[in-house]
């Protein structure tokens, strides 16, 4: 292989590295968005549910 080969193929790696922890970060951030949303409206639900009780 030659340097320019090993460069590029070392650049593809690092590539491949990146879009992998973007997209593991964009999953904990869905994960973390859909349990506030369904803390946020398991409250709301809860205390409407108590007020017309």
């Amino acid at each position: 292989m030659t340097d320019l080969e090993e460069r590029v193929a070392r650049e593809r790696e690092e590539i491949v590295a990146r879009i992998a922890s973007f997209r593991a970060t964009q999953r904990k951030f869905e994960r973390d968005r859909q349990e506030y949303y369904d803390n946020t409206l398991g409250n709301v639900w809860s205390g409407f549910q108590r007020k017309s009780a």
